[in-house]
């Protein structure tokens, strides 16, 4: 595996900014332009750690120029799960959700 490059690019922003290189062919094998390729780098980046709890949806959002509710729009567009509940987490939630239907079925 080629050594990953990351080159810390200095300006005025208050924000530090990386440079990470990848080769041109991975644009033609991807059939995706440099806009294209670097959103979905950034997504799958974000997502990771946000699904990892390493960072949150709010801190995401603001790294993206984006909404909350567009960032959790984006993560189900990248394959990422919204919700991460545990096992017992969605037994709770689906029978509570099942529960709240037959109550308002009921007159």
């Amino acid at each position: 595996m080629p050594p990953l490059e990351i080159t810390p690019v200095v300006g005025n922003s208050p924000h530090a900014h990386f440079v990470v290189s990848f080769p041109e062919s991975i644009l033609i094998a991807s059939r995706e332009d440099a806009d294209q390729f670097k959103r979905r780098v950034m997504m799958q980046t974000l997502g990771s750690l946000y699904a990892q709890g390493k960072i949150s949806g709010g801190f995401a959002a603001q790294v993206l120029e984006c909404s909350l509710t567009e960032f959790y729009r984006l993560l189900t567009e990248y394959g990422f799960s919204v919700i991460d509940y545990d096992i017992e987490e969605q037994a709770y939630e689906t029978q509570t959700s099942y529960d709240l239907a037959n109550r308002l079925k009921t007159p």
